[in-house]
Order: structure tokens, then C-alpha cells, then sequence
């Protein structure tokens, strides 16, 4: 007994010691805690019940009769307990842990979406979704912790994300990556009010697209305080309405045009082209010969809808008309287009509500009333309109994400400096591709003065002179 006196007299500052450790680990380093703590916890909860838990949450069948007789006839009660779904794979991460799971008969990945809730509080986790694999299969993507407190966007996570023109851009919360895919969403709205989150959603788009071989385009009619820092990398910029007037002539009456009829050229008479080879937009053509794709950024569109004098009214029309067509016919081209605005709606002038229908994919941060909510995702989901109106302002970055098919999901975009993106920027300059039609909109290195020269500044074609 007197030998065990200093273990136990030790082993209280240690146990003291220890979860302290763990109560600071869960506040400050919610990955390391989950990874030690939370997951065998949640793991142990899960494998103790598994069976209990599905009952309970309405996710097990009901035992054939042909079992029930046999029960009945044999007194084995264990022949009539309820099937609850089997375990078909399970993959942890620092984030959380996906269950793959087949479900039991007569259930349906609605019936599993529904008890989603309660399986989260069962298990003590901090939430629970599910996604379909395919029928009778669902994943339960867990998440140990709120992945939006925070956000870190794991590198290898986000490699494995991007592709040809998807764009790793934030995190979702549960626990994957939220991806601007363009060919499958071609035309994108972001929302938000000052201070929202729009501008750090637009940065991270544009520290994405750096990186790949795609022109990028922009309007900022705001004198390009937005979007000169990303000059080098810029194939086009317009900082003027009468500048972006004359920029979106120029994409969609000569560069879209040339590429329609580049397709149309390439499948000749019907007949010299082989079937499987066949297409209709520019992904279907060689690689040799296919056009690089082209993304339209605009900074804030509520500039190219406002006008006072007859002039600018003339040019507003003008503006919108292109737009419209831009939206409606580019997605063949290899043209997408992405729209950000503080609000968008009907009451911005004529065409406003017809543009917005073409844009697919929408985001919408922090917003100062219901209706610019109800504008960007009222056509997606009400639910979603309404999470979107109750995002605190001490949260910037974080927005409700969606899309016409009616799925939406939480998002929130890392935090990321203006100084970082230009840099991003400058070093894959050598990536803008050789677009001999848009160099009189090509940014322009002016000639500064010798004390300032290792100040790097940019400013648009139009007002380089």
C-alpha cells in the first residue's frame, strides 16, 4: 500500500493535467481533439448501439413473417429483432468519419436524410448528412466539430478536389469541399452585403482560376480598385461602362461567334465526322485545335443596370442585352460567367430577372433584408432563403450555397489576402493565354517613377494613357 502512494498521488496533477489538455484542445485545435478524443468516443457510442440507435431513429425493417413464425414455433427471439442497416465501409478523417451503410429493406436515402437529426444526437457528434451513392447505399458523412468556426482548407483535400475547371473555393460544412465547377454549373450569382464575405468568395475563385489554362476576364466598374491587383493574370479588364460596353461587344459578337463557328467548321457535312466525335460545344473538339476557356468575372453588376442621362440609359440597354446573350449562348463557347452584386433583382431594370434565371449556380453571403435573400436563393429553397437571412456578421465568409436543382448546402470561404491573390497572380502570368483579339483590354504595366519601381502597379488598357 505505501508503494502505491506516489502513483495515486501522481496520478491526480496528471488526470488534472490531461483534461485540461483536452478541454484546451477542443477549443483551439478542434482537429487534434477529435483525432484523440472525439472519434474513438463517437466510434465506441456507435459500435455499443448500433442496432438500438437505427431502431430508434426509424432506420430498421421490420423481420419477415416467415421469421416471426419461425420464432414463435422455436421460442428464439433473436429471429424477430428489426434489421437495422449493415456497415458496408467506414474512412476517418480529422474532420469527422464517413459511414458507407446499406440500408435495410423497404428504407430510402429520404427516410435516412430525415433521422439525420436524431442519429446526431445519438452519437453525440456535431452533425450528421447523407448523401446517396447509389440506391440502397448512403454515406453518412459525420463531423466531429464545426468545420465553419474555423476554417483550414486541407491542402491534399483541396488537390483532390480541382480539376478542369473546378475550382476548390471553400469549405462545406460537412466536412468537404465546396467546388465552382463550371462545366457542370456553367453561369454563377454571389450575393452579399459590405463586409459579407463577396469579395474574399471572389478572391478565392480568382486564386483558383490562376492556376489554370483559362483566360480570365474582368469588369469593375468600381475603377478597378477590386480587380487591378490581379492584372497580370488578367486576359481583359474593363474599369469603366463604357469600357465594359465595349469589352462585352467584343466576347460576345466576335469571340463567341468565332467559336460557334469554329464547331461548325470542324463537323463539316454530315457524314466526315466520325459519331462518337460528333458535339455541339467546344469540349467535344481535339485538344489541338479547342479554344481556351473563358471566364467573365463581374465586380459589382448593379453598375452596368445604372444609369441617369440618355446616354447611359442607351448603354445600360446595350449592356443587358449582352449579358443576357453572354448567359444564354456561351456555355458551348467555353464562355462562363460569374456575376457578384450587393443586390440583384427585378428592380434593377429590364432584363435583371431574365439574366438571373440563367445564372445556375448561386451563393449568397450576409444580406441587409430578406428580399435579396429571397432573390438569390428564393428560387432554390425557402429554407435556405431563410438560413441565408440569419448568418451573424460576426461571420464573415460564411454563405448558403445552391443551385436550381434545389440543393443547397452552408459554406464558408477561408480567409485569404489581397496581397496573397496578387501574388498567386503575378507568379502565373506566364499562363495568360495568347488571345491577340482582347490585348486592347490587356492590363498594362505603367511607367512609375524610379523611387516607386518596386511597387508593382497596374492599371487597365483604357486608362493606361
Amino acid at each position: 500500500m505505501t508503494g502505491l502512494m506516489p502513483l495515486i498521488e501522481a496520478g491526480g496533477p496528471i488526470a488534472v493535467t490531461a483534461t485540461g489538455g483536452a478541454l484546451y484542445a477542443r477549443q483551439h485545435a478542434p482537429r487534434l481533439y477529435w483525432s484523440s478524443v472525439g472519434m474513438p468516443a463517437a466510434a465506441f457510442r456507435m459500435s455499443r448501439d448500433w442496432a438500438g440507435t437505427m431502431e430508434a431513429c426509424g432506420l430498421s425493417a421490420e423481420p419477415p413473417m416467415w421469421k416471426v413464425f419461425a420464432a414463435r414455433a422455436g421460442e428464439r427471439d433473436a429471429l424477430v429483432r428489426p434489421a437495422p442497416p449493415k456497415v458496408r465501409g467506414l474512412r476517418p478523417s480529422t474532420r469527422g468519419l464517413r459511414i458507407r451503410v446499406r440500408l435495410a429493406k423497404g428504407m430510402t436515402t429520404d427516410t435516412a436524410v430525415r433521422a439525420a437529426d436524431a442519429l446526431r444526437h445519438a452519437w453525440q457528434v456535431h452533425s450528421v448528412h447523407v448523401t446517396e451513392v447509389r440506391p440502397g447505399i448512403v454515406d453518412l458523412r459525420i463531423t466531429g466539430f464545426d468545420v465553419l468556426r474555423k476554417v483550414v482548407m486541407p491542402d491534399r483535400l483541396a488537390a483532390r478536389a480541382a480539376g478542369e475547371m473546378r475550382i476548390p473555393v471553400a469549405m462545406a460544412d460537412d466536412g468537404t469541399v465546396y467546388v465552382r465547377d463550371y462545366k457542370a454549373k456553367p453561369h454563377g450569382l454571389n450575393l452579399g452585403a459590405n463586409q459579407s464575405g463577396k469579395s474574399m468568395f471572389a478572391r478565392n475563385l480568382v486564386h483558383g482560376l490562376a492556376g489554370q489554362h483559362v483566360a480570365v476576364c474582368g469588369i469593375d466598374c468600381k475603377k478597378g480598385v477590386e480587380q487591378i491587383p490581379f492584372g497580370p493574370r488578367l486576359s481583359a479588364l474593363a474599369t469603366e461602362p463604357d469600357a465594359a460596353l465595349d469589352l462585352l461587344r467584343l466576347l460576345v459578337n466576335q469571340v463567341m461567334a468565332e467559336r460557334y463557328e469554329l464547331v461548325r467548321s470542324y463537323l463539316g457535312i454530315p457524314g466526315t465526322v466520325l459519331d462518337g466525335e460528333i458535339t455541339a460545344d467546344i469540349w467535344g473538339l481535339p485538344e489541338h485545335i479547342r479554344p481556351v476557356p473563358l471566364v467573365l468575372i463581374v465586380d459589382e453588376i448593379a453598375e452596368l443596370f445604372l444609369g441617369s442621362s440618355r446616354t447611359d440609359k442607351l448603354r445600360v440597354e446595350q449592356c443587358v442585352t449582352l449579358l443576357v446573350r453572354f448567359a444564354q449562348l456561351a456555355r458551348a463557347a467555353g464562355m462562363y460567367l460569374e456575376v457578384n452584386g450587393q443586390r440583384f433583382g427585378a428592380e434593377l431594370g429590364k432584363g435583371a430577372t431574365l439574366l438571373r434565371s440563367q445564372l445556375t449556380n448561386r451563393v449568397v453571403h450576409r444580406v441587409n433584408d430578406s428580399e435579396s435573400a429571397r432573390m438569390g436563393l428564393g428560387d432554390v429553397s425557402e429554407e435556405a432563403a431563410a438560413q441565408a437571412t440569419n448568418i451573424s456578421p460576426d461571420l464573415p465568409g460564411y454563405a448558403i450555397a445552391g443551385d436550381t436543382s434545389g440543393h443547397w448546402q452552408r459554406i464558408r470561404t477561408p480567409k485569404r489576402s489581397l496581397t496573397e491573390t496578387a501574388k498567386r497572380c503575378a507568379d502565373t502570368a506566364h499562363l495568360v493565354p495568347d488571345l491577340p483579339v482582347l490585348n486592347g483590354f490587356r492590363p498594362v504595366l505603367p511607367v512609375i517613377d524610379a523611387e516607386l519601381e518596386d511597387l508593382p502597379v497596374y492599371l487597365p488598357a483604357d486608362s493606361a494613357s
